[in-house]
């Protein structure tokens, strides 16, 4: 079952794939306490979240993982398997450490757990409407002690990159998005995809989030 709204001007717009309504009605009364936010749609199923993102091409989805029949992590593929640009951030009360990796390896910008604070997560909600990637402190922990035992090959493995590369790792710490690195490089986004596709690989990471928290670890850039 879904509901659909009419968008102000200029509000960003959300998608909620979720299969508790209470909960969905919740956060949509809590992200429209931002006037530059807009539940768009929502939804309580994975099939039909994806039929409402290729309609709306919201600019954030935020997606369960717990749902019955497809699943939060099958949500995500078939959405990104269908070309949804949107941002998609995981909203979940699951810190498994396979689902946040997962989560990230699928193409999740952002992996946010259910008990944080309502103005934790409104101000979350509102840096990734910014274009920031934004994940839980408990998720980064997770992310940091995954590092440990998936180390990359090399001892020193920042000094393996280009010049180009160290700029976009350094950029992707900051928690920016591959658009708002290539306005601020002035390069085409595509050309940062594929950056970041060889930095990733250079490094033997999984995702951006887990190259930001080295980044982290090693002291910086």
């Amino acid at each position: 079952m879904s509901q659909q709204n009419t968008p102000t001007a200029k509000a960003a717009t959300v998608l909620l794939i979720d299969d508790h309504p209470l909960l969905r009605n919740g956060i949509k009364e809590l992200l429209e306490l931002n006037s530059e936010i807009k539940v768009i749609a929502q939804t309580n199923n994975g099939h039909e979240g994806v039929a409402l993102a290729q309609q709306h091409d919201p600019d954030l989805i935020l997606l369960d993982i717990n749902m019955p029949q497809v699943d939060g992590l099958e949500t995500l593929k078939l959405l990104r398997a269908q070309g949804i640009t949107s941002r998609i951030v995981i909203f979940t009360v699951s810190n498994y450490e396979e689902d946040v990796i997962k989560a990230m390896k699928l193409g999740a910008d952002g992996y946010l757990l259910k008990d944080m604070e309502p103005e934790d997560m409104l101000d979350a909600i509102e840096q990734i409407c910014l274009g920031k990637v934004v994940v839980s402190p408990e998720v980064i922990t997770i992310l940091a002690t995954s590092l440990r035992s998936h180390k990359p090959s090399s001892a020193h493995p920042l000094e393996d990159l280009t010049v180009r590369e160290k700029e976009i790792l350094k950029l992707i710490a900051e928690g920016l998005a591959n658009k708002l690195i290539a306005r601020r490089l002035k390069i085409a986004e595509s050309t940062v995809k594929v950056h970041v596709k060889h930095l990733l690989k250079k490094l033997n990471l999984r995702s951006r989030v887990e190259a930001a928290v080295l980044v982290h670890q090693e002291g910086g850039l």
